[in-house]
């Protein structure tokens, strides 16, 4: 609706000139809405088939797209030109969203499951064997990793480590986690060799 045809249908009405901004102003946020609801419907197909990939159950993926769409619907300063890229980054992180709650459930029925029976003896010599070993097998380790990996096994947190060796959290908290795949992998292997 032009400028022209508004006021014409304004003064049909009997809106004067106080209410011809605010009723413009209406008429052009709800044409606003209408052309960015169609825009962002228009990306319907391609998002389900996005997420449908990433997403095994076809409701999982469809209250995903459902979800993204209401997220860009609701972003009131949305540029027509980035619905497309923005829908995407939103469908993609709510894929990975599903998957952590996923996880988080897994664990948690894992958790209470294993709460109700007791340790077997023989259990936990095995147990306390398997950390022997282990802890034997730090030797492998160089430096840094070393030295964290032996402070958290006498019960020192990563901070508490990072602080006494005046080195960043983030360094201590990477030597860990790289002395930890190190130690797993030497598991695998020794696993493995039993295995065979």
């Amino acid at each position: 609706m032009s400028h022209r045809e508004l006021l014409d249908h304004l003064d049909e009405r009997g809106i004067d000139d106080r209410g011809i901004d605010r009723a413009s102003r209406e008429s052009q946020e709800e044409v606003r809405r209408e052309f960015s609801w169609g825009v962002i419907a228009s990306h319907r197909e391609r998002l389900m088939r996005l997420v449908r990939r990433r997403l095994p159950n076809a409701q999982d993926a469809e209250d995903c797209v459902q979800e993204a769409m209401l997220r860009a619907a609701a972003h009131g300063n949305l540029d027509q030109d980035r619905i497309g890229p923005f829908l995407t980054s939103v469908a993609l992180r709510l894929c990975v969203d599903h998957y952590r709650e996923l996880e988080r459930r897994r664990r948690l029925l894992r958790r209470a499951a294993d709460v109700g029976g007791p340790e077997l003896p023989d259990e936990g010599v095995c147990d306390q064997d398997f950390g022997r070993w282990l802890l034997g097998q730090v030797h492998l380790l160089r430096g840094r990793e070393r030295q964290v990996v032996l402070a958290r096994a006498h019960g020192i947190s990563t901070l508490e480590f990072a602080r006494m060796h005046q080195i960043s959290v983030k360094a201590a908290e990477g030597a860990f986690t790289r002395g930890r795949a190190r130690l797993r992998l030497a598991c695998a292997r020794a696993l493995d060799g039993a295995a065979a």
